[in-house]
C-alpha cells in the first residue's frame, strides 16, 4: 500500500510538471495577445455645439477686458478716466500693423478702467489690452480653469435664468472671456509753467492730485448685461447657458478614443490583419463633452482604438492624463 501511495504521488508530479515545462510559457484564459485591441469606434458625422452652464452673480460696475484686433505694436491715446460713462464708441488705444492703424475702443455705457501693458508693447490678436468698467448692473460668471479652452474668447450668444426670479433672457456679452492683469492710469503730464514777471506776486502751486486708480486683476470669467426690462437685484444667482461655437456636420469622434481636448491631440488608428495601434496626430475642434471634432489628421474611413492612447509625461513626471482621454 506504501509502495502505490508513493508511485500515485510521482505521477501526480510529472503531470505538474509536464504543464509547465517544455511548452513555454502558460497563458491565462480569457487573455488576449499583449497590444490587441479590443473596443474600436469609427468617426462620425453630426451638427455639434458647444454648450456651457455658468453659475454667475449680478454685480454692479464689473470690469471686463477689451481686446487686440490685430497683431502688432500697441500705443494708448493719452485719455484720463472719468465717472461719466462714454455715450458711443470711444477710441482709447491703436495697435499698429506696419503702416495700419486699428482702433481699440471701448462700449457705449462704460469707463476706462485702466491699461492692462506697457506702451509700445507687442501684442497679438485677442490679447487684452484695456479694462474698461461696465456702468450699472450686469451678471458676471466665474470660469473654472477646466473650461478655459472651451470657453476662451468670445461667446456666440449667452441665455440668462435668475435664480427664483426673471428669465430666461438674452445676456449680452461684454468684452472678452479672460483673466486680466491689474489695470493701471499713468499719471498726465505736468502742465507747462511760465515765470512769474519780476516782482510780480507768486501764486500758492496748486495740491498735488492723488494718482487715478486702476482696475483690480480678475479670473478667468464672463460679463454680459440684461435687457432693459430685465429687473436686477444685486447679488443675485444666475444661471447661463453660453454657446461659443457651432459646427455643421462635424468630423467626430467619441472623446474616450481622443487623448487632448483642444488644439492637437492623439488618436490610435487600428491597422493590418494583425490589427496594431498606430498613434496619429489631429487636430481638434469643438466638444460638447460626449464627442470632440476631428478637423485634420482623419478621413473618417478609419478605424479607432478605445482608450485613447496616454499623453507624455512632463518634465516633472507628471503624466498629465493617465487615463488616455481628455484632462
Amino acid at each position: 500500500m506504501r509502495f502505490l501511495r508513493t508511485g500515485a504521488a510521482v505521477a501526480a508530479v510529472a503531470v505538474a510538471a509536464g504543464c509547465t515545462s517544455g511548452g513555454g510559457e502558460a497563458q491565462t484564459p480569457g487573455l488576449e495577445t499583449r497590444g490587441t485591441v479590443l473596443t474600436t469606434v469609427k468617426p462620425t458625422r453630426q451638427d455639434l455645439t458647444n454648450r456651457i452652464a455658468l453659475t454667475g452673480k449680478v454685480s454692479i460696475d464689473p470690469v471686463f477686458g477689451i481686446v487686440a484686433p490685430i497683431d502688432g505694436e500697441l500705443r494708448y491715446l493719452d485719455r484720463q478716466p472719468t465717472s461719466t460713462p462714454v455715450k458711443h464708441l470711444t477710441w482709447v488705444a491703436t495697435v499698429w500693423d506696419d503702416d495700419q492703424a486699428h482702433r481699440v475702443q471701448i462700449p457705449k455705457g462704460s469707463t476706462l478702467a485702466g491699461q492692462l501693458l506697457d506702451d509700445h508693447a507687442q501684442v497679438t490678436e485677442g490679447m487684452p489690452v484695456i479694462s474698461a468698467k461696465h456702468s450699472g448692473y450686469a451678471i458676471v460668471a466665474d470660469i473654472d480653469s477646466s473650461l478655459a479652452y472651451r470657453i476662451s474668447g468670445s461667446a456666440k450668444s449667452v441665455q440668462g435664468q435668475i435664480k427664483n426670479g426673471p428669465g430666461p433672457f438674452k445676456c449680452t456679452p461684454l468684452g472678452t472671456i479672460a483673466a486680466l492683469p491689474a489695470g493701471t492710469i499713468p499719471a498726465p503730464p505736468p502742465a507747462p509753467t511760465t515765470p512769474a514777471p519780476s516782482g510780480a506776486p507768486v501764486a500758492e502751486p496748486e495740491p498735488e492730485q492723488p494718482p487715478a486708480q486702476g482696475s483690480d486683476a480678475t479670473g478667468l470669467r464672463l460679463v454680459c448685461t440684461a435687457p432693459d426690462d430685465v429687473n436686477l437685484i444685486n447679488g443675485a444667482d444666475v444661471t447661463l447657458d453660453v454657446v461659443t461655437d457651432k459646427a455643421s456636420k462635424a468630423l467626430v469622434l467619441p472623446v474616450e478614443a481622443v487623448a487632448g481636448t483642444q488644439g492637437r491631440g492623439k488618436v490610435d488608428v487600428v491597422v493590418g490583419a494583425e490589427r496594431v495601434r498606430k498613434t496619429v496626430d489631429v487636430d481638434l475642434g469643438l466638444t460638447d463633452g460626449k464627442v470632440i471634432q476631428i478637423k485634420k489628421g482623419l478621413t473618417g474611413s478609419e478605424e479607432i482604438a478605445i482608450p485613447a492612447p496616454n499623453l507624455p509625461a512632463g518634465p516633472a513626471g507628471d503624466a498629465g492624463n493617465p487615463s488616455g482621454g481628455p484632462g
